[in-house]
Parts: C-alpha cells; sequence; structure tokens
C-alpha cells in the first residue's frame, strides 16, 4: 500500500506539471497570436516618413531657402534680419537705397538679429544647413537653432560661431564636405565648394572664425568665411542641389542629376569661366534653376528689387543658351514654389 500510495501522489504531481505545462503553452500561443493580431495596428500608428503635402522651396532673400514637405523642414542659410552694412563689394546693386532711414553698422558693432521678422516667417525647423559663416548666411541661425532645436550643419567655422551663442553640441553636425548622410526622411551629400569671387577676384574673407569666441559677438566675428560648402538634399523623390554662393568646384559637381539647382546669380557669377555652361553640363541639364542670393540683400523687404531683377536677366540668359530646356524661375519672398506644379 504504501507503494501504491506513493505512485498515486507521484502521478498526481506529474498530472499537475503535465496541466502546468499545457496551461503556459496555452497561455503563450495565446499571447503570440495577440501580439501578431496587435503588430500591424502598431505599425499603423507610428508616424510614417511618407506625406501627401509636395516639396515645396520658398526664397526668404539673400541666400535663404525653406525646403519642406509639410512634415519636415529644412533651412538653408537663413538670414533675414538684412542690416545694413558698408558694401563688402561697392562696384554691385548691393547698396542702402535712398529711402531708407535704417542705422548703418560698422564692422566693429555688435550686431542682434531681427526678431520679430524672423519670427513671423520662421516657427519651426528640423535641419539648418550653412554654407560658409559669413553674417548674412549664419547671423540669425543662433536664435533660430535656440528656438526651434533645430539641428545644423556646417563648417567647423559655423559650429564655433553657434557655439559662442550657447548652442549645445548635440544641435551641431560638423562637416568637411565629402559626407553623405542618411536622415531616415531625406538624406544630405555635403559637396566641397568655392565661395564668390567677389569684387573682381578679391574673396570678402577666407578666415575661420576661432573656437573661444563668446557672445555677444560683434559684425566682424560673424563674418569669417571659413569654407563652403554646398548641399545635395535628396527629399520625396527630387534631388535639390544648393549652393550658397556664385562658385563652384566643377569636378564635385560633375555627375550629379539634381531635378533643382539653387544656384548663386549675383553679379560676381561674370567673374567664372564659362559659370553657367559648365554648371549645367556638369548637372547634366537640370529641369529646374532657382536663383539665388541675386537680391540686394543691404534693403529691406519692402524695397524694389528690380534693379537687382534687371541684373539677373543676364544670368538667366546665360543658363537658358546653355540649356534651353531648363526652366529658370525668379523666386519672390516667401512664395512657396511646389515642385509638384513646376514638374506639371
Amino acid at each position: 500500500m504504501k507503494i501504491r500510495d506513493e505512485y498515486q501522489v507521484s502521478g498526481r504531481v506529474g498530472l499537475i506539471h503535465w496541466s502546468l505545462f499545457a496551461v503556459s503553452t496555452i497561455s503563450l500561443l495565446v499571447l503570440g497570436l495577440t501580439l501578431a493580431a496587435a503588430l500591424p495596428l502598431t505599425a499603423q500608428q507610428r508616424p510614417t516618413a511618407e506625406t501627401t503635402d509636395p516639396v515645396t522651396l520658398t526664397y526668404m532673400g539673400t541666400a535663404a531657402w525653406e525646403i519642406s514637405d509639410g512634415s519636415t523642414v529644412i533651412l538653408l542659410d537663413p538670414y533675414l534680419s538684412r542690416i545694413i552694412i558698408p558694401s563688402p563689394a561697392p562696384d554691385t546693386f548691393v547698396h542702402r537705397t535712398p529711402e531708407d532711414t535704417r542705422p548703418e553698422h560698422s564692422w566693429t558693432d555688435v550686431v542682434e538679429p531681427d526678431v520679430a521678422t524672423i519670427d513671423a516667417h520662421i516657427q519651426r525647423a528640423n535641419f539648418i544647413l550653412v554654407t560658409h559663416t559669413h553674417f548674412d548666411h549664419v547671423m540669425d541661425v543662433p536664435h533660430i537653432a535656440l528656438k526651434t532645436h533645430a539641428t545644423v550643419i556646417g563648417t567647423e567655422s559655423t559650429a564655433n560661431v553657434l557655439r559662442a551663442f550657447g548652442l549645445p553640441d548635440e544641435q551641431l553636425i560638423t562637416v568637411r564636405g565629402g559626407e553623405d548622410y542618411e536622415f531616415g526622411t531625406f538624406s544630405i551629400k555635403v559637396i566641397p565648394s568655392l565661395h564668390s569671387a567677389l569684387s573682381h577676384k578679391h574673396y570678402f574673407s577666407s578666415a575661420t572664425a576661432p573656437a573661444d569666441l563668446k557672445a555677444p559677438l560683434k559684425l566682424w566675428q560673424m563674418s569669417p568665411e571659413g569654407g563652403t560648402l554646398a548641399y545635395l538634399i535628396r527629399f520625396d523623390g527630387h534631388q535639390i542641389l544648393a549652393f550658397g554662393g556664385m562658385n563652384y568646384i566643377e569636378r564635385e559637381i560633375t555627375g550629379l542629376a539634381p531635378d533643382v539647382a539653387i544656384v548663386g546669380a549675383g553679379p560676381s557669377w561674370e567673374e567664372i569661366h564659362d559659370y553657367a555652361g559648365r554648371l549645367m553640363r556638369g548637372l547634366n541639364f537640370p529641369p529646374l534653376v532657382l536663383p539665388t542670393h541675386w537680391d540686394n540683400f543691404l534693403a529691406p523687404y519692402s524695397a524694389s528689387e528690380q534693379p537687382a531683377i534687371d541684373a539677373l536677366q543676364s544670368f538667366i540668359q546665360a543658363v537658358k543658351i546653355a540649356s534651353p530646356r531648363t526652366k529658370v524661375t525668379v523666386p519672390k519672398y516667401f512664395e512657396p514654389i511646389s515642385l509638384d506644379l513646376v514638374a506639371n
């Protein structure tokens, strides 16, 4: 009887173990089926990188652009303050208009951005691309980056200016040219480039902003070029090549095939041999060219740009001769250009 009792007890224990195993197995199976059913729903609830909005490009004067698909906002050289300084190229149309009563700044002045104008036109940004560190490209960037928490991509010179204003390193991506970075919804290829040949082939500045700058900065401290870059932005099926001045390195752009080229069109382009021809051929004759840095950036937005538009005609003609099928669209301040509409 003792042996039988032990057998019965043992049998009951084994039965209990099997029962627990069966329950565990069924529970795991149910859990697995529940997760499998939930996964498609979870995937549907995740933010998608795709958007139904077309990519738009909005010109903000000087070399400043907003590139957006309604979800991601990329700013290029966002400078809206348009302060008055002694003209860096007195023999061009860049000058103070007679009706402009704003004060003129010297290179030794501490300058502040026009926060009211900036905030009226820029509410958010995810990335800011800076082509070089002259004041008319970088001066407004610290305020915009601190306000929007955007990531800033630029040279070490640009990074040093931004650090002076307290921008944390987490918001800075320092590049040298040649990088090709993936950001999920878009990618950016950094193109080594050259600055415009200002005023009879004299660079305005070729220095680098030092690492020990502390804000507030004087105007000359925000004006060392620090090297020049261009950017190829691959965004929602478009390839947008953006320059910040009137020059380029031919070997660096040859073989690129953007559908949109934002091309420097200020008068100093005429200092460059076969500027439009070499550029159009190197880029495989892009369908759309948008002139940039052609306006009188010392004048307020309300001033007439007719002298600059008149000067722009020679650039437009040079592009049309070099690439007859290329469309040249002269942008208007703060009026979005839809790439879907342009393509159609």
